[in-house]
């Protein structure tokens, strides 16, 4: 479970990019955080993940708070940036080595070489990251997150770059892991596929959370693009 209670984040003293966000997310969750560019998203989700020094409001995963005991909360988690971030120089098959050993969690060959068949990357694992796409970047992160079997799951943007077959395995996956009582908590931009994908959604403008909830409740007979684009137009009123 993912407890985010009156956080707040300003940058320079200034500019108030996340306004006392109340947020609950519960396990076994797949849940939605949508906004426009610079709603407050990627800060609230690098707060979550302990990356994000912040002074207001409190973040708990699993009754842990995250500025009290950060590498606690970190061991039972996953965080995939929107932009990967890999050791060029290592091979794929060693970086994910290297990641499990970070979580003390024992390379399982067969484990690994399911997975990485699964996300299609099983054949890039001997190759140099630096020889990597985006997409192929996003799928080895995307197996370390996994192999490392962690409660809570949080991704930002993770369809990025990837082609729609890669697209449609990462959503199977993703559903799979929820329903064995895990968590996933991830910022998108893809509405259709959201709400296709996931059972509660939260909606943030202009770091103000302005709807959030079970997506049928969220959406009633419209649609979650519908929905957004009412928000942003202004349309819209706090519920």
């Amino acid at each position: 479970m993912i407890q985010i209670e009156n956080f707040s984040k300003t940058y320079a003293g200034k500019i108030k990019a996340v306004d006392n966000l109340n947020l609950e997310i519960e396990d076994g969750d797949l849940f939605a955080f949508v906004g426009l560019n610079g709603a407050g998203k990627s800060t609230t989700i690098k707060a979550l993940v302990g990356i994000l020094p912040f002074e207001e409001g409190t973040i708990k995963v699993d009754g842990i708070d995250i500025k009290s005991d950060p590498i606690k909360v970190k061991k039972t988690l996953a965080y995939v940036p929107d932009n990967p971030e890999v050791y060029s120089f290592m091979k794929g098959i060693d970086y994910i080595k290297f990641m499990l050993s970070i979580y003390g969690v024992p390379y399982n060959q067969e484990e690994t070489e399911s997975l990485a068949k699964e996300l299609e990357i099983y054949n890039a694992l001997g190759d140099l990251v630096s020889s990597y796409s985006h997409g192929m970047k996003q799928k080895i992160v995307l197996l370390a997150a996994f192999l490392h079997h962690p409660k809570t799951l949080v991704l930002d943007e993770p369809f990025v770059g990837l082609d729609p077959k890669a697209t449609h395995i990462l959503k199977e996956k993703m559903k799979k892991y929820t329903e064995e009582g895990n968590t996933i908590f991830f910022s998108t931009h893809v509405l259709e596929v959201a709400e296709k994908l996931c059972n509660k959604v939260a909606i943030i403008k202009e770091g103000k959370l302005i709807k959030a909830g079970d997506m049928a409740t969220v959406i009633k007979d419209s649609s979650l693009e519908n929905v957004f684009l009412n928000i942003n137009d202004g349309e819209a009123v706090n519920e």
